[in-house]
């Protein structure tokens, strides 16, 4: 069995597990910790060691980070502490662990995944993957090749950013229905639609779990399905980028 270690980093949670690169299933229990607050370089850092510990791995690490990371520097970072901008995350996470390690944004990690073993797998032309939890993430594939570090949750609308009020946390704070949610998301949707036009939308983020309760609701012209591996997804993918050739 070829295994590899992936941690996924979210503005909520930090989650981790062995997978088995072969079929995307978890090998060990899946360790979870809140994000800490403030979520600074070392908080977070803190956090995703105790994990790898927990699972009790040796070797590469692959870690999804909620920003716009570039050859392992931190872009952008909106929903960690903004002194992680700038930051090499590479050679803080390796040094802090004692391991390789590999950094990408965690929506694109969590597309690596469904593109692998889920809800995208054997798709070709245009396919996007949209996380909905704290923030909205993305990551887009074009016959099955990964557009790195696209942000589509901060497209402009309703005055500002998309996912202030069409990410899964803003549905919470706002005490919105599912059917209103889902009104907000058709326009979010249909939006991403006339600029993108993709042939598949898949759903993720821990909210597709209680995909039935709201998707659908949501009209759109493209296809629009759930996440097969849930939140599980980011973690399963950064695992897979541990080996050459996953992107």
């Amino acid at each position: 069995m070829s295994k590899g270690m992936g941690v996924d980093v979210g503005g909520s949670a930090i989650k981790g597990a062995v997978v088995d690169l072969e079929t995307g299933a978890l090998v060990t229990k899946r360790f979870k910790h809140s994000t800490p607050q403030p979520a600074t370089p070392d908080a977070v850092i803190d956090r995703v060691a105790d994990i790898v510990r927990s699972c009790e791995w040796q070797g590469p690490v692959g870690c999804g980070l909620p920003g716009v990371i570039r050859s392992g520097l931190v872009d952008s970072a909106p929903h960690l502490d903004q002194s992680w901008l700038g930051v090499n995350a590479v050679d803080l996470l390796a040094a802090a662990l004692g391991m390789p390690v590999v950094t990408l944004n965690d929506a694109a990690a969590a597309g690596i995944a469904e593109m692998r073993f889920g809800a995208g797998k054997g798709r070709m032309g245009t396919v996007l993957l949209l996380t909905l939890g704290t923030g909205i993430g993305s990551a887009l594939f074009v016959d099955g090749t990964l557009i790195p570090n696209t942000e589509l949750g901060h497209v402009e609308m309703w005055g500002g950013r998309a996912e202030e009020r069409a990410s899964a946390t803003a549905r919470k704070t706002a005490g919105l229905s599912w059917g209103e949610w889902a009104a907000l998301l058709t326009e979010y949707f249909n939006a991403l639609d006339n600029l993108l036009a993709p042939d598949l939308i898949i759903v993720g983020g821990g909210v597709s779990r209680s995909h039935q309760k709201f998707l659908p609701l949501v009209r759109t012209r493209t296809e629009v399905v759930p996440a097969r591996l849930c939140n599980n997804a980011g973690l399963i993918g950064a695992a897979l980028v541990t080996v050459p050739d996953a992107l």
